[in-house]
């Protein structure tokens, strides 16, 4: 057996390819609408046509009697659905179960369910069902006004006293309107059933929540449901929680002992899977003269459904993002007919971000200073709200650095004042912020005899690089290249990981997957005593180790050693295994006494060409503080894709509903515009390398979320600076800026 070559670069903090990429590539990778099965029926839902009302009569015979129709489910021939108890910890945004009742809430909201042997015959069934309604009217305006009294979310000092006797004072209101997920894989189901359990292949961002939920509402013993992931593509959110698609193809699958496929239309993702709520949110800030805040006041109003509620907190970021001694943030909410609102990347701090961004900038020009002096100067040493450390907190050098690659120096104040060939340019900045957080989470490594590994863990990838993060850490501590790391991920038959959200799951896995390979390791070693012929005769097991997949002796010359598929082979073993487990850092010893967040910077250039109205993003320089970047390739990726949704929420995304019966009108990606290849911008990404081991050993902290975080503020910024025209609402209309053209 040959020796290991040690890796050339590092595994912790590789830039590593994507160690499932070749099968993505290829088609090989197989998502959930790519599974098929013998005898599988295809199901199409049946969506109400109005957004309030009552269903009072359903005619489903034209529909029962077409060709290759099995059933059309209903609220009368379905079967019992059980809602989910709210103490049970299990997860979801539309908590009434489908076809539970008559009552229509949202444009959209399942009435039935076609199953046929093709999906043809299903889309065509599914049309030739009728209903009529007692229809009521609808409210799916997004002027939102609350439904009730604020409440407090965060409180120090006298915010509205400071504000009154504030020097300089400014008090904007900011709007962010409704978005839609639109990954490209779109929802969907394939439920298997045997006659006592359930397999269900799940677009899912949390197997394990999934399964929970399925127990609930199908009323079965845990044991009787597996729910797979495999593969996503993306979710940003949508697919954090089962929706009702879900149960229906289970219950359909069950009640007609046959596999169901059922894939959710692009139409339907702007209705029934969840999208990011609109805001509104006015923030009121007093200075003195020279720029320090004297009072920060930001209160929010966000839509919510009719019978769920999902807060959009976006006043996450706003308590301790800048220091003043007086500071109020309040919430509320108006209810609204349309499907349940969900997280969408950066749920909350995202659009309060804008809004506190935006304000800060504009408190900037109010006072004649640059807006990243501004922030310097209000840089807090601690967490003022809670009054505690932060574990770490670099976004002053994200500022200067992020300055400093951008050329922020040459940025001249006056609006419309630079120029390149031509064109009008801009130039804007903010900050951006994110939690940091860790799940409980439990991991498998095992060691096999022909010089494998292989990690496991049931936590999903939904495309950001979970599987090669995974990966390089158990070759860190093993010392084997990539290839030889099988990673197994998505199936609730593994050991439980957490959801794929809020940027969690990396520092959450960390800890678990060090322990699992070192335990892992432990085992091999205590297998030297079992060898029939020792390759260390009287020498301890404790005193042994594993350096570059290779056993041997203390002191030992780097690539010496007996490599480890040798001792598991003459102690007659196939594999030696370790588990990991790691728990919430909200039950850590020290939890509540550090603040635990990421920040960055992003600095961006618009071009604005008056004479034809074309307003472009030309460059974004942004800097992240994300604690220790385990693969920057993977991470520089995700920021890159977040800053592309950024360019998206500031000029381009916005659903809008038909007042007449509450339908989403741009549901499609032709009227829903989103950022092209032909949109985007050139993008600078800079991590800094400052390791935050209060989360973890190697101080990992997720980023999917806080590269979005206060871009829109910065285009709109620099969209100031190019035409004259502060933008308080997104997306940024055209016709806004002709005003000054």
């Amino acid at each position: 057996m040959t020796a290991i070559a040690p890796a050339a670069t590092p595994m912790i903090g590789g830039a590593f390819a994507r160690v499932e990429g070749p099968l993505k590539v290829t088609g090989a990778a197989q998502y959930t609408a790519d599974h098929h099965f013998p005898g599988m029926l295809y199901a199409v839902p049946v969506g109400a046509t109005i957004a309030a009302g009552t269903l009072r009569r359903l005619d489903t015979s034209k529909a029962l009697a077409m060709p290759g129709v099995h059933q059309v489910f209903t609220r009368e021939n379905i079967g019992r659905f059980y809602r989910v108890s709210k103490g049970s910890g299990a997860m979801l945004d539309e908590r009434r179960p489908p076809l539970s009742d008559d009552e229509i809430h949202y444009y959209g909201q399942f009435i039935a369910l076609v199953v046929a042997d093709t999906f043809e015959q299903a889309s065509a069934a599914a049309a030739m069902v009728q209903a009529s309604y007692d229809i009521r009217q609808a409210d799916v305006g997004m002027a939102l006004t609350p439904d009730k009294e604020p409440t407090v979310d965060s409180e120090r000092g006298d915010a509205p006293g400071a504000y009154a006797a504030g020097e300089v004072t400014l008090d904007h209101t900011y709007a962010t309107p409704p978005e839609t997920h639109n990954p490209i894989e779109l929802h969907s189901s394939v439920a298997v059933y045997d006659g006592t359990g359930f397999t269900l292949y799940e677009t899912s961002q949390a197997v394990m929540n999934h399964k929970a939920v399925m127990v609930q509402m199908l009323g079965v013993a845990p044991e009787n449901v597996r729910v797979i992931t495999r593969y996503l593509g993306s979710g940003f959110g949508g697919k954090l929680w089962p929706w009702t698609h879900c149960l229906l193809a289970a219950a359909a699958a069950r009640n007609l002992r046959r596999p169901i496929k059922l894939e959710i239309s692009r139409k339907m993702m702007f209705q029934m899977v969840g999208h990011r709520p609109a805001t509104r949110q006015r923030v009121r800030l007093a200075a003195t003269p020279a720029g320090r805040l004297t009072s920060l006041q930001h209160d929010y109003v966000y839509h919510a459904s009719q019978l769920d509620m999902n807060k959009e907190n976006c006043g996450e970021a706003t308590s301790y993002m800048y220091s003043t001694p007086n500071l109020r943030v309040t919430s509320a909410y108006a209810r609204r007919h349309t499907g349940a609102t969900t997280s969408m990347r950066g749920p909350g701090a995202v659009p309060g971000l804008y809004a506190i961004e935006s304000a800060m900038n504009e408190m900037a020009a109010k006072l004649g200073v640059d807006p990243l002096a501004l922030r310097l100067l209000n840089e807090p040493a601690i967490n003022e709200s809670k009054n505690i450390p932060f574990s770490s907190r670099h976004l002053k050098e994200c500022l200067e650095q992020g300055a400093a690659r951008f050329g922020w120096h040459e940025r001249t104040t006056q609006p419309g004042s630079m120029r390149r060939d031509g064109v009008v340019l801009g130039w804007g900045m903010a900050a951006a912020s994110w939690m940091a957080k860790r799940l409980p989470a439990s991991v498998s490594v095992s060691l096999h005899e022909d010089g494998t590994a292989r990690v496991s863990c049931a936590t999903q990838d939904l495309g950001t690089g979970t599987y090669t993060m995974l990966a390089q850490m158990t070759a860190d501590v093993i010392g084997l290249p990539l290839d030889r790391i099988s990673v197994a991920l998505g199936d609730t038959v593994l050991p439980p990981g957490p959801v794929s959200g809020g940027s969690m799951a990396t520092g959450s896995l960390v800890p678990a997957t060090l322990q699992a390979a070192r335990n892992a390791v432990k085992k091999l070693l205590g297998a030297v005593r079992e060898c029939a012929e020792s390759p260390f005769p009287g020498v301890d097991p404790k005193t042994l180790s594993l350096t570059g997949g290779l056993v041997h002796k203390p002191g030992q010359v780097p690539g010496s050693g007996v490599p480890f598929q040798e001792i598991l082979a003459r102690a007659h073993l196939n594999h030696v295994s370790g588990s990991g487990q790691s728990g919430s850092s909200d039950r850590d010893k020290d939890a509540g006494k550090l603040s635990m967040q990421s920040f960055g910077a992003h600095f961006v250039e618009v071009a604005w060409q008056p004479e034809i109205a074309r307003l472009r993003v030309n460059r974004i320089v942004t800097v992240i503080d994300g604690g220790k970047i385990i693969n920057p390739r993977t991470g520089r990726n995700q920021i890159e894709g977040a800053i592309m949704m950024g360019v998206g929420m500031a000029l381009f995304e916005e659903t809008h509903y038909d007042t007449r019966n509450g339908a989403p009108i741009n549901s499609n990606l032709a009227d829903y515009v989103m950022t092209t290849h032909a949109d985007a911008p050139d993008v600078d990404v800079l991590f800094l390398d400052y390791p935050d081991t209060a989360l973890n050993e190697l101080g990992a902290r997720g980023i999917g979320e806080i590269g979005l975080a206060g871009v829109a503020a910065a285009i709109t910024d620099a969209v100031h600076h190019a035409t004259g025209v502060r933008v308080r609402e997104l997306p940024v209309q055209i016709q806004d800026l002709l005003v000054q053209a």
